[in-house]
């Protein structure tokens, strides 16, 4: 196991600030994180080192001792073999991973392992130096994993199908969830606002873990169905609207149905083109969890041609008919 340097996994030196320590990781954290770089496992791995540099780094008392002890770590990873004084920090760590421009959240290690899978987020040489030492009751047959964590439960995912109405306005749905071959029934409000794909976390209803641990959570990915009317784009509807030819020409209003079932008046100015949209402001889909802010709704307009002319709209067409002739010849 190789010793590591965490300095040189940040591009600090030794005697960096707090200060510029979290500066160098802050600016690798939004580099390498798995959001800005999905499916690059390059990427990922970095992610992790520098999360295991910063945790011990920007810690003052784990940065004191790992700089106390340097190169001397072996000697202090048999020492807690041979049951020396325990590390510090076992079991009760969390990693600081960069949040944006704000700053940092916390995250805890497993959330850790559900950002990175199963696998263990840190190095066996951070185990061994910081967390490899089990308290009295965790050492034994009855550890549970590395360092005597015990295992959370798997998460679980499961597909929602939604009609756009219930994603308006949210919805209220029943599960039946098994846990230990036992089976109950568990309502989930769905918020309004959600989109296609999105996911909705019901916290411990996954997998059950190991004895004495969390179990995992349940996660519900959205699917909408498709809507005879309306297409949504994010936060904005879009619906067509009829509107006859002479609306379209002197202007005038059409009627165009809202998502939430009301009707409301669509003002037509004068000499509309078919296939122009007009905007109706704040009557799209809401924000989650913001039911104020809401999208705007898009109305397409479709002039519609009469399908047959009585005597006196045959006799008005033909005089407009000739107008147009008229100013054609004279321009």
């Amino acid at each position: 196991m190789q010793f590591k340097d965490y300095y040189a996994t940040l591009g600090v030196a030794k005697t960096a600030t707090e200060k510029e320590i979290k500066q160098a990781y802050r600016k690798l954290a939004r580099k390498l994180h798995p959001d800005v770089n999905p499916g690059d496992k390059s990427a990922e791995s970095r992610f992790k080192s520098i999360n295991e540099a910063y945790e011990v780094l920007g810690d003052p008392d784990k940065r004191r001792k790992y700089d106390e002890l340097g190169a001397n770590w072996r000697q202090y990873e048999q020492a807690q073999q041979q049951g020396g004084p325990g590390g510090f920090g076992a079991g009760g760590w969390t990693v600081n991973v960069g949040g944006g421009p704000a700053g940092f959240r916390t995250m805890t290690e497993d959330e850790m392992r559900r950002l990175f899978g199963e696998e263990d987020p840190f190095s066996d040489f951070f185990h061994a130096f910081f967390g490899g030492a089990a308290t009295a009751g965790e050492r034994g047959p009855s550890r549970q994993g590395r360092g005597g964590r015990a295992r959370r439960g798997r998460d679980v995912e499961q597909d929602l199908e939604l009609t756009l109405e219930e994603a308006f306005q949210g919805a209220l749905r029943r599960f039946a969830i098994k846990h230990g071959g036992h089976t109950r029934s568990v309502d989930v409000r769905i918020p309004a606002g959600v989109g296609d794909g999105s996911r909705v976390r019901v916290a411990g209803e996954g997998e059950s873990g190991s004895p004495g641990s969390p179990p995992g959570d349940l996660y519900l990915r959205v699917h909408l169905a498709p809507h005879p009317r309306f297409e949504r784009r994010g936060k904005d509807l879009y619906v067509r609207v009829q509107v006859p030819v002479t609306t379209a020409v002197l202007g005038g209003e059409a009627h165009v149905h809202a998502i939430d079932g009301g009707r409301l008046r669509l003002r037509v100015p004068p000499a509309t083109q078919n296939g122009q949209v007009l905007r109706l402001k704040g009557h799209g889909m809401p924000a989650v969890g913001r039911a104020d802010d809401r999208g705007d709704l898009y109305a397409t307009i479709d002039v519609t041609l009469p399908r047959s002319l009585d005597a006196e709209q045959q006799r008005l067409y033909e005089a407009l008919r000739h107008h147009e002739e008229g100013s054609t010849r004279s321009s």
